[in-house]
Parts: C-alpha cells; sequence; structure tokens
C-alpha cells in the first residue's frame, strides 16, 4: 500500500482539522506604551501602528483590548523624568502604578503584568546602579547586588498599585530570588512572577528603545544580557530562575532563538513558556508589508504558529490586536 500524506492537505477544512498547532486570542498578551501627560496618543515611527499612550487613554485601551479577548497586558512606562536610580520605577504615583490602578478600576479581569526593570527610568539607560568607584570593576559597570534592592522595591510598588505579574527584565543574577522575597515578606504571596530568564543582548530591540525611550546613554548591556552566540547558558540561566521562584519563563527575542525555545520546552515541561516576538521582527514586517513585499497577514500567522510550535504557551506581542481581528474573519 503507498501511503499519501497528501491527503491530509487536500483542502482547508482537513487541513485545520489535523493540525496539532492553533492560534488563539488566549495565547496573546499585547504591550503598551504609557506616558506622562493628557490627551495623548503618539506613534511610533520605527513600529508603524504602535503609540505611546498617556494615563487617561490608558483604560480605553485595556478594554479594547480585553473586548478582543486577549487575556494580559504587559505595561511600559514613559516616566517625565530620570534619575541615576530609577527612581520613577517604584514610585507609589509612578507611570506604570497609575496605569495599573486605572486598568484595574476599569477592567478588573484583565491581566497586568508589569515590567519590571530601571532602564527607562534611570538616567544613564541602564538596568541598575552604575558603577563610579575606584574599585576592580569597570566603570559604566551595571551593579549586581547592590541593584537587587531596587527591583524588588520596584516589584512590591507594582505589586500594590494591583499587577497581577511582575516581569523582571534586566537578566540581573539573583533578581528573581531578591523579588520573590520582597513580595512574600509584604503578603503578595499571590503575586507570579514571569522572569525574563533568557534574554538575549539582540540587535532586534532598536525600535523598542525609541518606543520606550530607554536607549543606554554610554556602553551596551552585553555584561548581563546573553550573548547571541550562546546556547548552553540558557539552560543554566533558566534552572537559576525556577530555583529562586520563577513562575513563567521567558526568551527574548523569539523567532531567531526558536531553537532555544524549545530547549527549554523539553527541559521545564511543567512551567509557562512565554516568547517575546520583539519590536524588531513586528517592525521589519511592517516595513516589507508596507512595501507589498510580502502577504502581511501570513507571515505574522506563520511566524506565531512558529513560536507556538517550539513550545511556547504565551506569546508577547505587538501583532496581537491585528492577529485577533485576522482570526475572526
Amino acid at each position: 500500500m503507498t501511503r499519501r500524506p497528501r491527503r491530509l492537505r487536500i483542502n482547508e477544512t482537513v487541513r485545520s482539522m489535523v493540525r496539532d498547532v492553533q492560534l488563539h486570542p488566549s495565547d496573546l498578551i499585547y504591550p503598551i506604551f504609557v506616558t506622562e501627560g493628557t490627551n495623548t496618543r503618539t506613534e511610533i515611527s520605527s513600529m508603524p501602528g504602535q503609540f505611546q499612550i498617556s494615563l487617561d487613554h490608558v483604560a480605553a485601551e485595556a478594554q479594547q483590548i480585553s473586548d478582543l479577548g486577549i487575556p494580559a497586558v504587559i505595561l511600559f512606562g514613559i516616566p517625565a523624568a530620570k534619575d541615576s536610580q530609577g527612581s520613577g520605577a517604584f514610585a507609589e504615583q509612578g507611570i506604570i502604578q497609575q496605569a495599573t490602578r486605572a486598568i484595574k478600576q476599569q477592567v478588573p479581569d484583565l491581566v497586568v503584568i508589569a515590567d519590571t526593570c530601571l532602564c527607562e527610568y534611570t538616567s544613564h539607560g541602564h538596568c541598575g546602579l552604575i558603577n563610579d568607584e575606584a574599585n576592580s570593576l569597570p566603570e559604566g559597570y551595571v551593579l549586581n547586588d547592590e541593584s537587587l534592592r531596587l527591583l524588588a522595591e520596584t516589584a512590591l510598588s507594582q505589586a500594590r498599585a494591583g499587577a497581577d505579574i511582575v516581569a523582571p527584565s534586566g537578566m540581573l543574577d539573583g533578581m528573581v530570588r531578591a523579588i520573590r522575597c520582597e513580595l512574600d515578606a509584604n503578603g503578595f504571596q499571590h503575586v507570579s512572577i514571569m522572569s525574563y530568564s533568557v534574554k538575549y543582548a539582540s540587535a532586534y530591540y532598536g525600535p523598542f528603545r525609541d518606543a520606550a525611550d530607554g536607549t543606554p546613554q554610554f556602553g551596551d548591556r552585553k555584561t548581563h544580557q546573553m550573548d547571541p552566540a550562546e546556547s548552553k547558558q540558557a539552560l543554566a540561566e533558566c534552572e537559576l530562575d525556577v530555583q529562586e521562584g520563577a513562575d513563567f519563563i521567558m526568551v527574548k527575542p523569539a523567532l531567531a532563538y526558536l531553537d532555544v525555545a524549545r530547549d527549554l520546552r523539553i527541559r521545564f515541561p511543567h512551567l509557562p513558556l512565554v516568547a517575546y516576538n520583539v519590536s524588531g521582527e513586528y517592525a521589519m514586517v511592517k516595513a516589507a508589508a508596507q512595501q507589498q513585499w510580502l502577504d502581511e497577514r501570513a507571515i505574522v500567522i506563520e511566524n506565531l504558529t512558529a513560536m507556538k510550535r517550539a513550545g511556547a504557551d504565551l506569546i508577547i506581542t505587538y501583532h496581537a490586536k491585528e492577529l485577533c481581528q485576522w482570526l475572526n474573519q
């Protein structure tokens, strides 16, 4: 008997019946960039279709996202003022804290994930305190242990504002443990940690730095984010986060690191795995679509399907709104 696999591809109905990977709105997390001021909705030039929105618009934005069936948002703040310690990140009336309260009042069932980092709030644009003393460390080095206190304080302030999940993104050693201990000690045992467990020092982040106004004023982030040529450390980084109490693990960026996502899926089958479809990936698709070099809908669905096929349970993506509309057509 001759096997004919093409029988399972004879038409769209049959193809849809036998697919083992399906995209659904419940897979998606939508990023929101929140800025100070009022009546502001500024399109990000390098990310067509994405906006910096002011606090007075954030609740309506959240309602629209919820109405599409997207279960969660991740918030990035653009403060009016910055300082060397990034104090706006953990201020009671910080931009993320205010946005969280506004969303929870309007759409209480929408899951709010707060990005927990200092880079958007520091005057130097780095993810922690900077070494400026005469010691064995290089000048300008991001101080690890000294910065953990501020990250823990930031997570606590976000939890107090109503965040369901805090998402430390700095790739500093011990950040998950420091945050877990601080949350638990203050009665927030129920707040989850979505750790950027495997975050590469990637060129794909360029448009995001425009969007969040978080470009380093000097140097780079290669001493704490992972080297793109390294895969073995991904397992070690993730193992540490799991031991320290991470509830979700993440790979960022997604497309260029699907092999890493698959490795983590196999090694940690019991934990939710998040893939971050980052700004550069989004911008490339948008630019090519504007030139009519590719079918935007088809390529977005193909890319996000590949992330799920590699093992991602959840996808942070700027395409989420459009994808939901396409899926409902």
